[in-house]
């Protein structure tokens, strides 16, 4: 049995499902959504938690596809007025490539994004993340997950960054990154330039033994402070690192020099609340 009100899906080809073709290319889809791609304007979010905080953080939805033997309700939060598409077993397995999703596929319309001045000039923000090169999603969501969680007030990216609204971003981080407010910067070291005339202390975070260790680290309360992270395995650029104000370093033992830049991000957030203390 499937929800009531939904509109049963059967071809896989139905035109009114096209937002969600390609989901089993993720490099077609990142195509596709793209600025000037066909499907420009709009991201897919997985799964009915993270459906709901993209919903709770103002993201406006377009349509929902389920699985047609779907029972439990919807998110309270959608709306009468918006589509949800009940689809075949046929349907899912062509889209996703399995037969079960996580919960819903919903499309989502995107806001414009702020220049990275107009999120600078909040006054508000202490703690920012710079993302150099992050181009896997799954890293770029398990950082944004521990950002939300663990007092990181906006991030921002690189040029080279993967888009963090990619859907399997969403599902890493559970939907926590929708309420983080982000921009887009210009290609480093030029762009960091920025961060520095916003008054902000740039801290990039590296391996390098002569670097300060996360725990010696000290900051003022209400300093503003920029905490960079590079790509997983060569980390920041060595031009970047050149930029920097400060260059800090988790402490590690045995024979073992760094970390996932997902889990390093963790630890350094929490290195820089401690800090502040």
């Amino acid at each position: 049995m499937s929800l009531p009100g939904s509109i049963a899906i059967d071809d896989p080809a139905d035109p009114r499902i096209d937002v969600f073709q390609g989901l089993r290319d993720h490099v077609l889809r990142q195509v596709r959504e793209r600025p000037n791609g066909d499907m420009a304007g709009v991201f897919i979010a997985e799964g009915d938690v993270v459906v709901e905080r993209a919903l709770k953080a103002g993201y406006e939805l377009e349509s929902v596809l389920v699985d047609g033997k779907r029972s439990r309700p919807m998110p309270e939060e959608i709306g009468p007025e918006v589509p949800i598409y009940a689809a075949s077993p046929t349907v899912l397995e062509t889209i996703t490539g399995y037969h079960l999703h996580r919960g819903a596929l919903a499309c989502f319309r995107r806001r414009e994004v702020p220049t990275a001045a107009e999120l600078l000039a909040d006054p508000s923000l202490r703690t920012i993340v710079v993302l150099e090169a992050i181009n896997n999603p799954t890293n770029m969501g398990v950082i944004l997950r521990c950002a939300a969680g663990l007092g990181v007030d906006a991030f921002f990216c690189d040029p080279t960054c993967c888009d963090p609204l990619y859907r399997r971003s969403g599902r890493v981080s559970m939907g926590e990154a929708f309420a983080l407010p982000y921009a887009r910067l210009e290609a480093f070291p030029d762009g960091l330039g920025q961060l520095v005339d916003a008054g902000f202390r740039v801290i990039g975070l590296t391996p390098a033994d002569d670097a300060v260790a996360l725990n010696e680290l000290t900051l003022g309360e209400s300093e503003r402070v920029a905490l960079l992270l590079g790509a997983e395995g060569p980390g920041l650029a060595a031009s970047t690192l050149e930029t920097v104000e400060q260059r800090v370093r988790i402490p590690m033992s045995g024979s073992v020099d760094s970390i996932n830049v997902g889990s390093a991000a963790a630890v350094a957030f929490y290195g820089v609340q401690q800090a502040r203390r």
